[in-house]
């Protein structure tokens, strides 16, 4: 334990203790009763994890037996009928690294495989959640091509990811239809999607930075990820790629395959060929996710080329919402796996996602809270995203009501969709906090926003 002595001889102890108290190494699937005949080869092999994903209750119940309690998972059958915005896809590898013990409390099922009971029963949805909750397809310049800051687009190449997480930002795009939600369609030829795409980025020299993202970029097939990469790095004025991947810890055994990184390494050669920087975004919410074999996967893309790997997590409560499991996985993605930490954003307003969500303040108290422990450079910024804004770093609202869980914030640029308002710089963006985390004052008056606007 980390302690200091004080004048009167006591000792004190800090808030956190370095270095976190974990095991590394990788869990042993063959605990899991439907994984116990899997051979090592079949287990390192992507192939065989993408067909052995858990694509439904019926599914995840004959691979945990008797670790799955029937009351929970009659209540993820329920939720996936009821709430559930997103369909289920949860590779070995990432039940894997859940705890079967406690499967009710383990952070990672908490968002990978949303139970009913977990849900707020009055509040399941704030009032003001949107499916398209960034509006980020009211700013496609071209389908699929986010226009949102001067400098900087969002490129979703595909529809889909290797595992659907329950939170999903884009769950109004991404995936399978659901019973609450039909998906939208991209109706345009990719093919020909791409060419209008790569067309935007020669047309506006003011873009310099490109996040290609989807769904996953490792579900774009590799071929095909590595010509548009070559293609885009000969426009002159792109300077920052960014690949977007949860595949780093969901399925790192897509980084062990030969053409995989192959196609990589050209990627990368041409990068620095051509002056861009290019560097991976994954997605890691939980340190029980970080294994050796993730670390690995890391390290070949390292030793390829790219600049950084980065990670943004959500900020999830009964995930990673406190002191202790927020330095934990910033630790233990940075010292294990050389894994940047770099944004925590708060969860995003769409619907039935109140359960995850935390209120401004508590993740202002807990980006106070973690100053000081990290180096300055892997220090994550947590990180609100408004509705027609863009990110803003937790501390930057203009003003907060915390009686009602209303912030507002400012604007200092113009989305592709204001480009020809004046009033643009001037307005307030609104946020809002989950319900539940208000006083009865703040609760009540939801209560009576929705009788008389419904919801």
């Amino acid at each position: 334990m980390n302690v200091r002595q004080t004048d009167m001889g006591a000792l004190l102890a800090q808030p956190y203790d370095y270095p976190p108290d974990r095991d590394f190494s990788e869990p042993d699937w063959r605990r899991i009763p439907g994984f116990r005949e899997v051979a090592e080869r079949d287990w390192l092999d992507a192939r065989w994890q993408r067909r052995n994903a858990v694509k439904s209750v019926a599914a995840l119940r004959r691979t945990l037996g008797d670790w799955l309690p029937d009351e929970l998972a009659d209540s993820i059958f329920r939720d996936q009928r009821e709430r559930a915005t997103m369909a289920m896809l949860i590779p070995p590898q990432m039940i894997n690294t859940m705890n079967v013990e406690d499967l009710w409390n383990d952070p990672i099922r908490r968002y990978m495989a949303p139970a009913f009971a977990d849900r707020d029963r009055e509040w399941p949805s704030h009032p003001m959640a949107r499916r398209d909750s960034l509006h980020e397809a009211d700013m496609w310049t071209v389908p699929g091509l986010t226009h949102k800051y001067p400098t900087k687009v969002l490129v979703e190449l595909t529809t889909t990811c290797p595992q659907y997480c329950g939170h999903c930002t884009r769950m109004d795009l991404v995936g399978l239809d659901v019973p609450q939600v039909t998906k939208r369609r991209i109706e345009v030829r990719t093919k020909d999607r791409y060419e209008l795409i790569l067309d935007y980025l020669r047309e506006n020299r003011a873009v310099r930075d490109v996040v290609v993202s989807g769904g996953d970029v490792a579900n774009v097939p590799i071929a095909q990820l590595e010509d548009f990469c070559l293609r885009m790095f000969e426009i002159p004025n792109i300077r920052d790629v960014r690949l977007a991947t949860k595949a780093l810890a969901a399925l790192p055994q897509h980084f062990r395959q030969s053409e995989v990184l192959s196609g990589l390494e050209r990627i990368a050669r041409r990068a620095r060929e051509r002056e861009v920087n290019v560097a991976v975004h994954t997605h890691i919410n939980h340190a029980n996710s970080v294994t050796p074999l993730v670390a690995r996967a890391v390290r070949a893309l390292l030793d390829l080329g790219f600049r950084d790997v980065r990670n943004q997590a959500v900020l999830l409560r009964g995930v990673n919402d406190s002191l202790a499991s927020l330095l934990d996985l910033s630790f233990t993605i940075l010292d294990r796996a050389h894994v940047i930490p770099y944004y925590v954003y708060m969860c995003d307003m769409v619907p039935n996602s109140e359960h995850w969500r935390t209120s401004l303040d508590q993740a202002q108290r807990l980006q106070h809270d973690i100053m000081g422990y990290l180096p300055g450079f892997a220090t994550p910024r947590l990180i609100c995203d408004p509705p027609y804004l863009g990110k803003r770093w937790v501390h930057q609202a203009h003003s907060y009501d915390r009686t009602r869980g209303i912030s507002y914030w400012t604007k200092n640029y113009r989305t592709s969709l204001e480009l020809d308002d004046p009033a643009a710089l001037d307005l307030r963006y609104e946020f809002y906090d989950p319900i539940d985390t208000l006083g009865e004052e703040g609760q009540e008056y939801w209560r009576r926003y929705v009788l008389e606007h419904g919801d």
